[in-house]
């Protein structure tokens, strides 16, 4: 492999996949090309040939544009800029909004077809459109980002990195980040070896640095009403109408008739407990949930989020071992209160996966809410869910990601009737 790197070859392009790649076939080989919109015939550099099965390409050149491509948002990353100096970050910053969204939608129907095993009837029930955050639409999906992480090359120089490397770009603006950060981003700053620098802006406070390694230091959040307790080097959602969307998607996600304020709800990957929240305000001070969370930072956090309700706990440990350990020691009146609860999971990038949904299996809670960032990994896990009786009766996909191939889905499963006792 590696004789047809650098070749430049022309495609028509036929369709759209996960991770963002415009789909075309050269003599039947798959080719993924970035850069490009499906029904495009565009002249694309081969990348990476290392898979027989299909070659990734980016897009140099644009024979027959789609009506839907734009200038690009971010001017470093447009096409016109050799492959290398492109920054990532913004791979649909080319398409326009509304049908970025089409292609979202897209890629995740087919996955729930492909991985899922979902059918075109259950898929067009689920799934109507991939919808707007607030304010998004007028600001063209720009300004959303709270929290950016940029690199510092060998030269001091500060930048993000370029696509698919780790070589830094020097760019004049960050134009999916806020306004905040772009007034104090160190873009024309040198700072010698520091390795990062993470600029945030955070709902409450100033816009702050974090340079190198550094000690983390607690700030605040607000979702309407309420403020959270999290570092500044913690996880907190990144769009800054991301948590209040998604609480009240996941409140809204949560089918009344299968939920039971007093039985023992869950809140897996629970970070500081956001999520546990929404669940404990939905059902009022007399709520018990537990949130579980690998960072003890996060549960330090999300213990004293969860203060005001009594019945409310955080704990430290992995989902898996967590949920393992709780299906070998729990009681049957513990087993009880489990079938009568409500489990909201927020996994990784890489899904819940096999074990994790087969544990919620065997438990046998009334409802999940599944909060999910990647289509594929949500659609496989759907495929577990439902070898345990479990059936999607309710999808959102929110566009918490613009100018991004990245797409929010939020799920409610519930058991087949056949099998409820």
């Amino acid at each position: 492999m590696g004789e047809s790197i650098g070749t430049d070859v022309e495609l028509t392009l036929t369709g759209i996949a996960h991770g963002g790649f415009a789909v075309g076939r050269l003599d039947g080989r798959v080719i993924f090309v970035s850069d490009a919109i499906p029904g495009e015939t565009v002249t694309a550099r081969v990348t990476d040939d290392s898979k027989a099965s299909f070659w990734r390409a980016d897009a140099i050149a644009v024979g027959s544009p789609s009506p839907h491509r734009v200038p690009h948002v971010w001017a470093e990353a447009g096409i016109d800029r050799p492959i290398h100096a492109r920054v990532g970050g913004a791979d649909f910053g080319h398409i326009a909004l509304a049908h970025q969204r089409e292609l979202k939608r897209d890629v995740l129907k087919d996955a729930l077809a492909r991985f899922g095993k979902l059918d075109d009837a259950e898929i067009g029930l689920l799934l109507d459109r991939v919808q707007s955050l607030p304010g998004d639409d007028e600001r063209n999906g720009l300004g959303w980002r709270t929290r950016v992480r940029l690199h510092v090359n060998e030269q001091g120089q500060v930048g993000p990195r370029a696509r698919r490397s780790h070589d830094i770009i020097v760019v004049t603006s960050l134009p999916l980040a806020t306004e905040g950060i772009n007034r104090i981003a160190p873009l024309s700053d040198n700072y010698g070896m520091v390795g990062s620098v993470d600029v945030l802006s955070p709902s409450i406070g100033d816009p702050r640095l974090i340079v190198g390694e550094q000690k983390p230091t607690v700030i605040r959040e607000r979702v309407g009403d309420r403020e959270f307790r999290v570092d500044d080097n913690g996880f907190w959602q990144v769009h800054r109408e991301a948590a209040t969307t998604l609480t009240a998607e996941v409140r809204a996600a949560i089918d009344p008739d299968f939920f039971d304020a007093t039985a023992l709800n869950l809140d897996l990957y629970g970070g500081v407990g956001l999520f546990a929240v929404a669940l404990a305000d939905l059902g009022g001070p007399s709520t018990r949930v537990t949130s579980v969370e690998s960072d003890d930072r996060a549960t330090e956090h999300a213990g004293e989020n969860l203060s005001e309700w009594v019945g409310a706990f955080a704990e430290t440990g992995t989902v898996e071992k967590w949920l393992r350990a709780l299906d070998q020691r729990a009681t049957p009146g513990e087993r009880s209160r489990l079938a009568a609860g409500t489990v909201v999971l927020d996994p990784p990038r890489s899904g819940a996966g096999r074990e994790v949904m087969a544990a919620l299996g065997r438990l046998a809670p009334a409802q999940i809410i599944y909060v999910a960032c990647d289509p594929v990994a949500l659609s496989r896990d759907i495929a577990f869910a439902r070898e345990h009786g479990y059936h999607p009766t309710r999808l959102r996909a929110l566009d918490l990601f613009p100018h991004t191939h990245h797409v929010e889905t939020i799920v409610t499963f519930v058991k087949d009737a056949h099998q409820r006792g």
